[in-house]
């Protein structure tokens, strides 16, 4: 057990930097053997294979270096609006945080949400400012703008004073100061000096009884689940009792400690003491719950709850009932999807379940954003789940008889020749301007108040107008009263009005009324959204439909077809595009669009009764 413990939440806006600079702190203290995997591996906390796929941290990680003598727990946070709840469960396990910022981007949207919450714990703030190396790196700004925000967000004066370190996390390169030329030598060293001297010591209260906060727990198919939180007073051994208690200060029950695990690199070692300060995994507790806490059997008190922000956008889960299904997936009833998205909730604190009052099959999933939504469609997707998901719809809330919505700041950054495309899409989605700067290095940027429910849809709107070249982020500003109504129209769409596999001459003519979503081959049936109309009003039609062959025309004259490849859409690109009258068909193998109800005599009734 080392002599002394750090703590500290690595802290950022996504994409600026966070991960790949813990790569250099894990890889410089040679946590690593030379010749093992992770010291040719990037982004070595990002494990899981969406968020490799995305570039992006889903789920907040536990890792630890030891510096001279000193254990340093670091907790690589999400950067990403929508994963906040993984952040503010965290938080209370550090008493410090590297507030990672963008050398050219400055601190955004997400960078004011974690160093607002990182300050509300009391946390120690070092500020590293990252990818000085930028050619469009702007130092001596961003760190004035930065310095702005921690006056807008700061309670406490005393947590103003803070260090600056800077950084070029992709080269494992940090400085006291600016350094004259980025050839320059360096190494984490005066990152990890500032650690030791600035953020203050875990090793508190070791003479008080036990008591530790559950922030998350560990799946471990022999020991059940693992109860992961820092221990905030007192020591544990293996073999104790301890009690369960409920925040409501309830006995849930004593058990006894069966195995106990700490951090050591990004693996984890089994131990037989821990003491105050200490981050661990606790086995043998059962039916345990994030924001429970575990303490000595005479000392029988809960510390605070831990404080979640509410979802804010909600949507319609049900079972697949395509004809599809049974084939593309393992699991398939209402019930087993009932149950994992149950199991979800336990540990994705940012996101909230219950039945779908209208249709005793389906759940209402709420969440942070559609983002949020879709990383956990795509989860369940790669699981075996099949399901159908409606479109989302933000939740509204009534107070004093008035209707509240929510409301988002959005920063927009964007070359200045697309300015134009932004100011238009966001007059048409009535928001609100507070503020737009142009710099010829970084570009525009600028800063909207806009409701959640005019947002939907704003991000892929925006990539495809600005061919990529936009970057967008949300910060949630709370519930306001409702605004005025965005009357938006999507086009038409294309359904199929046969089951079969699509042929060319058929996805020809077609392509001779819209864009296309499916290729020849590929299976349809009778309700799916097979494309897109270039006009308002959907249209049914046989993509399946061969040419009629005869003596005098062989089948031979198909090969005159050309066709444009088939649009295909993401999850979340799905998610912005179905209107309440259609749902995403997912399967583990396939994505699909489809009307609520597939055939004509049926959409024809519910017109009717709508």
């Amino acid at each position: 057990m080392s002599a002394d413990i750090r703590n500290i939440a690595v802290i950022a806006h996504v994409d600026h930097g966070k991960t790949t600079l813990v790569d250099a702190m894990l890889k410089q203290t040679h946590t690593f053997r030379e010749n093992e995997n992770e010291m040719q591996q990037e982004r070595i906390m990002d494990s899981n294979d969406l968020e490799r796929e995305k570039g992006i941290t889903i789920l907040s990680k536990n890792t630890s270096v030891f510096y001279k003598g000193v254990k340093i727990n670091i907790i690589d946070t999400p950067g990403h609006a929508d994963f906040g709840g993984e952040v503010e469960r965290v938080l209370n396990m550090a008493d410090g945080a590297l507030l990672i910022v963008d050398a050219a981007e400055g601190p955004l949207s997400q960078t004011k949400f974690v160093l607002k919450k990182a300050l509300e714990f009391g946390l120690k703030i070092i500020l590293v400012i990252n990818k000085i190396d930028r050619k469009d790196a702007r130092v001596a700004e961003v760190i004035r703008d930065t310095e702005n925000l921690f006056l807008t967000v700061v309670a406490d004066d005393d947590l103003l004073d803070f260090p600056v370190i800077y950084a070029i996390g992709r080269d494992g390169k940090t400085f006291d100061k600016m350094p004259e030329s980025m050839e320059e030598k360096g190494d984490t060293t005066p990152l990890f000096e500032k650690i030791l001297s600035y953020i203050p010591s875990a090793r508190v209260k070791v003479d008080k009884p036990f008591q530790m906060q559950i922030s998350a727990f560990d799946k471990n198919e022999y020991l059940g689940n693992l109860a992961l939180g820092r221990i905030s007073q007192g020591k544990v051994r293996k073999n104790d009792f301890v009690s369960l208690i409920t925040p409501a200060q309830k006995l849930v029950g004593n058990y006894r400690i069966e195995k106990m695990y700490v951090n050591e690199g990004i693996k984890k070692v089994e131990a037989t003491e821990a003491e105050s300060g200490e981050i661990v995994y606790l086995a043998g507790i059962s039916d345990i719950k994030i924001g429970e806490t575990i303490t000595d059997t005479h000392f029988q008190v809960a510390l605070p709850t831990i404080n979640i922000s509410e979802p804010t956008i909600k949507a319609s889960f049900g079972p697949n009932t395509s004809v599809f299904a049974r084939d593309e997936a393992k699991f398939l009833t209402s019930r087993e999807l009932k149950q994992r998205l149950l199991e979800e909730v336990e540990t994705n604190l940012g996101m909230k379940v219950e039945d779908d009052k209208t249709d005793s099959i389906r759940m209402i999933v709420a969440g942070r954003g559609e983002l949020h939504l879709a990383i956990l469609i795509e989860k369940l997707r790669r699981e075996g789940y099949a399901m159908e998901v409606g479109k989302p719809e933000v939740i509204y809330k009534i107070v004093e008889g008035k209707t509240l919505e929510p409301f988002s700041e959005v920063i927009i950054i964007v070359p200045d020749n697309f300015v134009g495309v932004v100011t238009t899409e966001m007059g048409k989605r009535k928001s609100q301007m507070l503020d737009m700067v142009s710099d010829e290095k970084m570009g525009t940027k600028a800063t909207y108040r806009i409701s959640e429910r005019n947002a939907l849809g704003l991000r892929s709107k925006l990539m495809t107008d600005t061919r990529g070249s936009v970057a967008i982020t949300f910060l949630s500003l709370g519930y306001e009263l409702k605004g005025d109504d965005l009357k938006r129209e999507r086009n038409g769409v294309l359904i199929a009005d046969k089951s079969g596999k699509a042929l060319s001459f058929g996805l020809d003519i077609a392509q001779k009324r819209g864009i296309t979503f499916v290729e020849p081959t590929e299976g349809v049936y009778e309700g799916q959204i097979v494309g897109l109309r270039p006009v308002i009003g959907d249209l049914e039609i046989n993509v399946c439909k061969g040419k009629q062959l005869t003596n005098m025309r062989s089948s031979g004259n198909d090969d005159a077809i050309i066709l444009a490849p088939a649009v295909k859409y993401s999850i979340e690109e799905a998610l912005d595009f179905i209107e309440s009258d259609e749902l995403i068909d997912v399967t583990s193998k396939s994505v699909r669009l489809r009307k609520k109800f597939l055939t004509r005599i049926d959409r024809t009734r519910a017109g009717r009764k709508g």
